[in-house]
């Protein structure tokens, strides 16, 4: 059984997973990027609730896992519940804008949503806006460019690309009058550091790790869950995962600490490959190539 696994449409959410291992770094942990159905984001909610199931149904069979931690705004405001209702085995931890904290630093009363269309088009967060920023305006910026460019060149472009890619919603943003600014999609989460130097000093990034990390720690604690029976190889190993991957793993464990592996479900071309190498070698997860069906 594993304890925890993460899933996104790319990239999004490995902030969230190096934050848990720095709590618990005890934790084995998988994290699976969906990317032949990225962008997640341009789907309607019929297509991202399809894709979610289907995911997470390989996910069940391959690595039992005690807690997935949907860590993708646009797959939890449309998909939670779904997931939730198919797979009553597994606890899921969602994520959602960080509406709530946003309000909390807001002088100005208008705060800006950073994120896909699909987020920001969600009645889900008219009812988080309603709920925790009652007296705010929230203005929305669906930013399928910048996702993109995030997903396919964050980790080999330069520190000036990265901010020139940003820079444009941040303008949006501070014409607007924004004071607070949310990152409602997990793949600008890679981009913390950058948001930050661009809204310094009138405009505060907020996004929703902690509190999702947090919550995800607790309730693995507090959970009990059954062994799932899972597809095995003739070597006894789990399928989809190579005998090299499944010793070093072995190993891992004997040393008492397990060894973060990235599973992606499919490569658009060599430069994409290229960029998950980068990322795994900069953070210190074990590629685990492509997840098999």
């Amino acid at each position: 059984m594993t304890d925890f696994v993460f899933i996104d449409s790319g990239v999004g959410g490995i902030p969230y997973m190096m934050k848990l291992l720095e709590r618990k770094p005890d934790s084995s942990c998988i994290y699976v990027a969906d990317t032949t159905n990225f962008p997640y984001g341009e789907k309607t909610h019929e297509q991202v609730i399809k894709c979610v199931l289907e995911l997470v149904g390989k996910i069940r069979e391959r690595f039992a896992p005690k807690v997935i931690v949907v860590a993708c705004n646009t797959m939890s405001v449309n998909a939670l519940e779904e997931l939730r209702a198919n797979y009553s085995d597994i606890q899921f931890v969602g994520t959602v804008p960080a509406i709530k904290l946003a309000a909390s630093v807001s002088k100005k009363r208008r705060i800006g949503l950073l994120a896909t269309r699909a987020t920001c088009e969600n009645p889900y967060n008219i009812e988080l806006k309603n709920k925790f920023a009652g007296d705010c305006v929230l203005i929305n910026r669906p930013d399928p460019q910048l996702i993109s460019f995030i997903e396919h060149n964050a980790f080999t472009a330069s520190r000036e690309e990265c901010m020139n890619a940003v820079k444009p919603a941040i303008d949006f943003f501070r014409g607007e009058g924004c004071d607070a600014v949310i990152l409602g999609c997990t793949h600008f989460l890679n981009f913390t550091d950058v948001f930050k130097a661009v809204c310094e000093p009138d405009i505060k990034v907020v996004d929703s790790v902690d509190g999702v990390v947090r919550h995800a720690i607790e309730v693995a604690e507090n959970t009990v869950v059954e062994p799932v029976e899972t597809t095995a190889d003739v070597n006894g190993g789990v399928a989809g995962v190579s005998p090299a991957r499944r010793g070093s793993e072995q190993r891992s464990a004997s040393e008492g600490k397990p060894f973060p592996t990235l599973f992606i479900t499919g490569f658009r071309d060599t430069e994409e490959e290229n960029q998950y190498n980068v990322l795994c070698s900069r953070f210190g997860i074990q590629f685990g190539g492509l997840l098999s069906k």
